[in-house]
């Protein structure tokens, strides 16, 4: 079995934390959803801190809604080293976030980018170093770590995605269950980013466009990860990490 690269494909990552997090609601109505606590901690210091172990050096964090709290937070912390990317005056989505960032010239070629509430538990090796084995930037736009349905804790939906044999994705057919759920971290390359519209957009769009060029491709996550997208999933989270 290949082992995880010792090397990082970037030392940059963009962290997308402007959402309003209205399904976290009422504990997002005085603060971001980044700095809702889960296990003890912040969401997005459970992001940061995974960055920070992997060796990952920069963290570009795009702020919008409360944007003052988050910025902060943010200044308080050592590693990794962080740059606000600031989206106060129009929330620019996924896509339209990255886009923004890679105008800025804050982006180096190619970028991890992941959101802000992610909590994961890694597999045999970090997921960051797995996902740069796995990256081939010959045949790649992005790189999106999947999770089957019995690592996804907490996940209740029909899944996202589908993979062949070399590991290219396609999108769920409609009435059927997809057997990978994308956690939402990836490997961006700048190519992904070319010819995108201004403004708020999804990344979803600049994913159809690899997938119908066969340059979209996953990993699959070999650890556990947890969607905790609302108050009642806070609770049974922190069960599955450990905290009484």
């Amino acid at each position: 079995m290949k082992l995880a690269s010792e090397k990082l494909v970037s030392d940059t990552a963009m962290v997308m934390a402007a959402g309003l997090g209205k399904r976290m609601r009422p504990l997002t109505a005085l603060r971001p959803k980044p700095l809702v606590s889960v296990a003890g901690k912040p969401l997005i210091d459970h992001a940061l801190d995974r960055l920070a172990e992997a060796g990952v050096a920069r963290a570009v964090v795009n702020v919008h809604y409360l944007a003052d709290q988050l910025e902060a937070h943010l200044a308080q912390r050592k590693a990794p080293a962080v740059t606000v990317s600031d989206e106060r005056a129009l929330l620019l989505e996924t896509g339209g976030g990255m886009v923004k960032a890679h105008a800025a010239g804050l982006l180096p070629d190619p970028f991890f980018a992941l959101n802000s509430d992610n909590i994961w538990l890694d597999g045999p090796y970090n997921t960051f170093r797995e996902l740069s084995e796995a990256w081939d930037a010959d045949k790649m736009d992005a790189l999106l770590l999947m999770v089957r349905h019995p690592q996804a804790c907490g996940y209740s939906g029909q899944g996202d995605f589908n993979l062949d044999q070399w590991g290219r994705v396609s999108r769920r057919k409609p009435g059927r269950v997809a057997p990978f759920i994308y956690t939402g971290i990836q490997i961006v390359a700048h190519r992904l980013l070319r010819d995108a519209p201004q403004g708020a957009f999804s990344t979803n769009i600049l994913w159809n466009r690899a997938i119908a060029e066969g340059r979209l491709y996953g990993h699959v996550h070999t650890g556990a990860w947890f969607e905790v997208g609302t108050p009642e999933a806070i609770a049974p989270t922190e069960a599955r990490l450990g905290r009484p």
